[in-house]
């Protein structure tokens, strides 16, 4: 029988700057009752990593360019967070009053940069409040990651960060992946038969999407408190690979 288990981790508690994720997660698969096993896969919700990362920048500390002024006037943003967005981007794709979509710095096209304050904890004067970017390198954070869960378990995983974004011509957001390490980001299927002995001729599988977009079912978007979502049965062998993976090349891209 083929089937994969996914189960959230109890007990995280609300991440602060510098906290070691690698001991929070092994206390937690432990009150889970989890013995890791060679090829189960963590999925890491990106505000955690981002958090412990200390990816947060202060509002009151921003100074905007006339750039992110003019901009924010058109988008009806703070013109702080437009600079901040605008620090973690490549290129503007569209953008209307209320949201900005971007070639992030790290090539995959999100709205905002990744930057918003969900779920970060206001202050009572705003002008204390903090925006929070993603990791400044999610594939590194996520390798970094397994080799001390490896460490720490003796077992070998693959760890996946998610996210989540909008998607052109659908409503709603999905979970996707932007670090992987240990797990097929991108599985080429090419060459593969199909039921009836024909070559799949163009078949690439988003395996690290899939499976975020999976996590993101038990992680909720809002205050459900499950940032990290353990996975067995994953039907593919790990390997070394990342996120990047996944990024279209512009070139290849018909829609920009």
């Amino acid at each position: 029988m083929t089937q994969l288990t996914l189960t959230a981790l109890p007990d995280i508690p609300l991440i602060q700057p510098g906290d070691d994720l690698c001991a929070i997660i092994i206390a937690s698969l432990g009150k889970a009752e989890i013995e890791l096993r060679d090829g189960d896969v963590l999925i890491v919700a990106q505000k955690i990593v981002s958090k412990a990362e200390g990816r947060l920048v202060r509002v009151s500390s921003v100074t905007p360019s006339a750039r992110a002024a003019e901009l924010a006037a058109q988008l009806q943003k703070d013109p702080r967070h437009v600079e901040v967005i605008l620090s973690e981007s490549k290129d503007i794709v569209r953008m209307r009053p209320g949201v900005i979509v971007v070639e992030h710095r790290l090539g995959f096209v999100c709205a905002n940069a990744g930057v918003d304050r969900s779920n970060v904890a206001p202050h009572a004067n705003p002008e204390d409040d903090f925006l929070l970017m993603l990791p400044a390198d999610p594939d590194r954070s996520c390798a970094e990651l397994r080799l001390r869960l490896r460490d720490g378990t003796g077992a070998n995983v693959g760890v996946i960060i998610n996210d989540s974004h909008g998607r052109a011509w659908r409503n709603g957001t999905v979970g996707v992946a932007i670090g992987a390490a240990g797990v097929p980001a991108l599985l080429d299927l090419r060459g593969t038969p199909d039921l009836f002995d024909y070559p799949l001729q163009v078949t690439q599988v988003g395996l690290a999407d899939e499976l975020a977009a999976a996590a993101s079912l038990l992680m909720g978007q809002a205050a459900e408190g499950r940032p990290v979502i353990h996975a067995r049965g994953v039907p593919y062998a790990a390997r070394e690979g990342g996120a990047q993976e996944l990024i279209r090349e512009k070139d290849l891209d018909m829609f920009r």
